[in-house]
């Protein structure tokens, strides 16, 4: 099974620039050419700004050479182009606000500045970060480094592409619906969705849905994930128990949604490990009750940006995404009525979800039930040999933003077309620490049991 190509760990380039064998100026300088070179083929970013990156790499090292010591020193990271960055264009990918500095970091990326990162840039994100895949009027269409004719996915796809393409070893994206972690799983990355609120969100942009978005650290391995994790949430490491865990083996999540084979063999591969290291993975779903409808919630996303964009809309759509209008306008026609129906599917969720994930240690599952598509479609036609509907592709993730738990995509094994495949688990409130350290251990292990070739994916 096999991950993304990527950087120089996060963690190796701090002990290096912390020991004086490397400057982050000159790690800086590196990263900088390698998107010279790499990122006309993919479009990573929606603002780079060498002098910029390499001001605030020589501000690190002059807090080194006065004796600090940082656990993230010259370490790169793409920021998401909707998270507050002092000093640089941040604009949702939206022509509403093309050109806007935020006039102070959100606090999520105050943090990563304090520990000694370096923000590279400013990654993609489709506009308002409400689509799955990556491609805004404002910034053009964003690609997948495993296949420049496919998606990353969204809306973190800039992120996760920076990542797969070797230009950081960490991003910073958001999570509302599986936004960090289907673009990790569509580029052979890592993506946590964290526990609600471990991580501060603001001060930022309004969010249509308050409630389930979330910052989620992204990198090309679960080391430099859980890393980041610790820095933002100042949580502190845990190992694993000592003793076998409990795993749920689900891999549709227990809903009726078609998968490809190659998304069946990644969680089947998965669990043949797992087994036999010991642990108790036994096939189990959430109980979803009769008629359960998995996207009702959506009906809360067009409703959110009908309030904040629908005036604006109105008066001038040639301003938007055409994508985004149909969402605004879905939005502008829901009564009160359907948005108390969409609030109460979402707590049925969290319901559901909780009290299942509370027998076992783990969910394991698909983090999509195919991989990435051509750029041109907001989704696959066909998904396991099935017509595929609109959000398909997108059915095993908003589950846990509903739920507010952790959820973590993991590279395992890729398609005779070397597409990546991921598997989700997902654990408790709370239990993000050590999610991440059984991930760190599942990661070695399929490492160790080396490439699992996938079936030819169905979807087109």
């Amino acid at each position: 099974m096999s991950g993304a190509a990527v950087t120089t760990p996060a963690a190796a380039i701090a002990e290096a620039v912390n020991a004086g064998r490397s400057s982050a100026r000159d790690v800086a300088r590196a990263a900088l050419n390698r998107v010279a070179h790499g990122n006309r083929a993919v479009n990573a970013f929606a603002h780079l700004d060498a002098d910029l990156t390499l001001a605030e790499a020589d501000g690190v090292d002059a807090r080194l050479a006065a004796g600090a010591r940082l656990p993230l020193a010259g370490v790169p990271v793409v920021i998401k182009d909707n998270i507050w960055v002092a000093g640089r264009p941040v604009t949702q990918g939206s022509r509403l606000f093309a050109g806007f500095r935020p006039p102070q970091d959100a606090e999520a990326v105050a943090r990563l500045r304090a520990a000694g990162a370096v923000v590279l840039g400013i990654g993609t994100c489709s506009e308002f970060a409400c689509k799955g895949v990556t491609n805004t009027p404002l910034h053009g269409i964003t690609r997948n480094p495993c296949d420049p004719a496919l998606t990353p996915g969204g809306s973190s796809g800039g992120p996760a592409a920076a990542i797969a393409a070797g230009f950081a070893p960490l991003a910073l994206g958001t999570d509302s619906g599986g936004s960090g972690r289907r673009p990790a799983a569509h580029t052979g990355t890592v993506g946590l969705k964290p526990t609600q609120d471990a991580i501060p969100y603001g001060p930022g942009y309004a969010e249509p849905c308050w409630n389930i978005s979330v910052l989620a650290p992204m990198a090309g391995c679960v080391a430099d994930v859980a890393l980041m994790y610790q820095v933002l949430s100042g949580a502190p490491p845990v190992p694993v128990p000592d003793r076998p865990l409990r795993i749920a083996l689900a891999p549709s999540m227990g809903l009726s949604v078609p998968m490809d084979d190659a998304a069946h063999d990644a969680v089947a591969a998965a669990a043949r490990i797992l087994r036999s290291d010991g642990h108790h993975v036994v096939e189990a779903s959430p109980g979803w009750p009769a008629g359960f409808d998995q996207s009702a919630p959506m009906a809360l996303q067009w409703a959110g940006l009908a309030a904040l964009y629908g005036e604006r809309w109105q008066a001038d759509p040639g301003l938007f995404d055409p994508d985004l209008g149909v969402q605004i306008e879905k939005g502008l026609t829901l009564s009160g009525v359907d948005v108390a129906r969409a609030l109460d599917a979402a707590a049925l969720i969290r319901t559901c979800l909780r009290g299942f994930v509370a027998g076992y240690d783990l969910i394991l599952g698909a983090t999509t039930p195919c991989p990435a598509w051509p750029v041109g479609q907001l989704g696959p036609d066909r998904i396991g040999g099935a017509p595929a509907g609109p959000r398909d592709h997108a059915a095993f993730t908003a589950q846990y933003n509903h739920a507010g738990l952790p959820a973590l995509s993991l590279p395992c094994g890729r398609t005779a077309a070397g597409l990546p495949m991921g598997i989700q688990l997902g654990a408790g409130p709370g239990c993000d620490a050590l999610l991440l350290a059984a991930a760190a251990r599942f990661e070695r292990r399929f490492a160790e049991a080396g490439p699992t070739p996938l079936r030819q994916t169905s979807s087109k």
